[in-house]
């Protein structure tokens, strides 16, 4: 059965490009353009890996990021930020939350392939 990742991303153009590319790859796809619906559903499902945006409104990706670590079940999930904040000290500030891995947008579908293989395979 093929890994799902949890793809949390606000802009509804580029949660369908990145959800693509990963299904692409041959992974199950589960996405939400708000953070609060992401957590809510991850509650009541399986997810292998997270793919999470940072600015978003209501709930930011750090928050999601957050919520989902506060479950024991995902507590040592492998969580990728997707963002557009490239500056080390925004790259920095998400390690310190707690993501294992930054990819800054633009990126390419090389890219996402290899953060997900780095933690899925």
């Amino acid at each position: 059965m093929a890994a799902k990742i949890l793809v949390v991303e606000d802009d509804q153009d580029s949660r369908e490009v990145l959800s693509r590319i990963i299904e692409n790859l041959g992974y199950e796809v589960l996405a939400f353009g708000s953070g609060k619906e992401a957590v809510e559903a991850v509650s009541k499902t399986t997810i292998d890996l997270a793919m999470i945006d940072i600015m978003m409104p209501e709930m930011n990706g750090y928050e999601v990021l957050q919520a989902i670590r506060a479950m024991q079940t995902y507590a040592e999930l492998p969580i990728i930020m997707v963002t557009a904040k490239d500056q080390d000290t925004e790259v920095f500030e998400g390690y310190k939350y707690g993501a294992d891995y930054y990819i800054p947008k633009p990126y390419t579908a090389k890219q996402i392939e290899w953060g997900i293989k780095t933690f899925l395979d």
